[in-house]
Order: structure tokens, then C-alpha cells, then sequence
């Protein structure tokens, strides 16, 4: 009998486990207060960027796997964001810049104020969210993004190339 054998798949099956845990990269959600504290009280606070997502969205839940589980996004977006998970249709009242915003009872499900005001009053899902250090809006980015379009949208922010160049000259240069 040949002992090397189920020892060598073994060992198979342990390296498959060990690059499987490297490569799944995982992002910190905080809430939306936990993300504004952070923006006010650190040294050096990092931008926000906002998951506005709901519980029966589809393409919410596609994005959640294909994008924000996609190691490079996962770690880029984790040292340059706090990232934050706001359901568009939660009841919590939410707090910002003096203002209280509330559940609002609409249709079959209402919507709350603070994701309708993210949104510019264009309830979507998802819609991505991104905000400045000192929480100014950046951009709201509506519908599904794959890792690649959703990244380089990302380190437009995050690398403060908008302050420099629009969005269609930043495009232009990757091609």
C-alpha cells in the first residue's frame, strides 16, 4: 500500500483551502453611523461610499457577490473608503449634517429619506453612493457595476482624480 498517496491529496486539499482564503478578500460594512463618526473623529478620515441597496433586489445581491466579494475591489475600496450598507427602504431614523431623516410609508414598501436624498430623488437599486471626507457628495452611481467598471469609478474618487480631470477624460485615457 502506498502511503504517499492520500497524504499527497491531503496536502492538495489543504493548499486548494489556504489560496481560496487568501484570495476571498472580505469588506468591512459599518453603519452609517459608525462611518460618520469615523469621518469626523480620525486623523486622517478616509471618503464614504454608500451601498443603497434593498432587501428584494436582485441585482443589490449580484453586485454584493460578484463585486464587493472581488478581492481587488475588496481591498482597495477597504483602504481608501469607509464602507457603508444602507437599505433604501430602512425604518432607523439617520442623522446628518443637523437633519433627521425618517422611514417614509410609500407604496408597498416606503423608501427612507436619507437614501432618497442620496439618490437625488432617483430611487434606484443598487446605487452606489460617494462621498468626500468631509461627507459632500461626490457622485451617485446608479445600477449594477462588474469589478473592472466599478473599480476604475472608484479610484476616480479615491485617487481625487476629479478634482483634476471630468469623468469622460478619465475614461478616455484607460482606452
Amino acid at each position: 500500500m502506498n502511503t504517499k498517496s492520500p497524504l499527497k491529496y491531503i496536502l492538495i486539499a489543504i493548499i486548494t483551502l489556504l489560496s481560496t482564503s487568501i484570495s476571498a478578500q472580505e469588506v468591512t460594512w459599518l453603519t452609517w453611523n459608525e462611518a460618520a463618526e469615523l469621518a469626523k473623529t480620525e486623523e486622517n478620515p478616509k471618503k464614504i461610499f454608500i451601498d443603497v441597496y434593498t432587501d428584494w433586489c436582485g441585482w443589490c445581491k449580484k453586485m454584493d457577490k460578484d463585486t464587493f466579494q472581488n478581492a481587488e475591489v475588496a481591498a482597495y475600496m477597504t483602504e481608501k473608503y469607509y464602507m457603508v450598507k444602507l437599505d433604501g427602504e430602512g425604518k432607523e431614523p439617520i442623522e446628518f449634517k443637523g437633519k433627521t431623516f425618517k422611514f417614509v410609508p410609500s407604496g408597498r414598501n416606503g423608501y427612507h429619506e436619507f437614501a432618497a436624498a442620496l439618490m437625488q430623488g432617483k430611487m434606484s437599486y443598487p446605487t452606489t453612493i460617494f462621498l468626500d471626507e468631509k461627507m459632500n457628495m461626490l457622485s451617485p452611481v446608479p445600477g449594477y457595476q462588474k469589478p473592472e467598471p466599478f473599480l476604475k469609478i472608484a479610484k476616480y474618487f479615491g485617487e481625487d482624480t476629479h478634482k483634476e480631470k471630468n469623468w469622460k477624460a478619465y475614461e478616455e485615457e484607460g482606452k
